[in-house]
């Protein structure tokens, strides 16, 4: 049994198979996810688990250049816009329409749907090198 970082198979697979610039999206509960892009499914009920928990579970094992989210975050879900930034560090954040960021998801390695039930709880991980 592996020890520590992603226990999650699915999540655990995609993050040892992304390049530079590869995207990851980890998204609340209501995020549409296009039929064409893979979806992992965390969600268990309202609140579980939740998208921050989730993001610095998946930050704890990919190295990250670079978050988009939506525009609309930090007005209408300004504590998890303040988590987030606290959780991302240096890491540049690039705000976009939410229309914009739903059509990003398209080309992403993978979505991964979580209990989150707050508004725009969303944000697309841009894969970084280690060197």
């Amino acid at each position: 049994m592996k020890k520590t970082g992603v226990l999650n198979k699915d999540i655990s697979e995609v993050i040892a198979s992304m390049g530079h610039k590869d995207a990851l999206v980890i998204a609340d509960a209501g995020l549409p996810i296009p039929p064409e892009t893979r979806r992992i499914d965390l969600a268990l009920t309202c609140g579980l688990p939740s998208f921050l928990d989730t993001v610095r579970v998946v930050l704890s094992e990919l190295q990250v250049e670079e978050a988009i989210i939506a525009q609309e975050m930090p007005v209408r879900s300004p504590e998890v816009y303040k988590a987030l930034t606290e959780l991302l560090g240096d890491v540049p954040i690039v705000q976009v329409p939410h229309e914009t960021f739903k059509e990003r998801t398209r080309s992403a390695r993978a979505v991964v749907r979580t209990g989150e039930c707050t508004p725009y709880a969303n944000v697309i991980l841009i894969s970084g090198v280690i060197f």
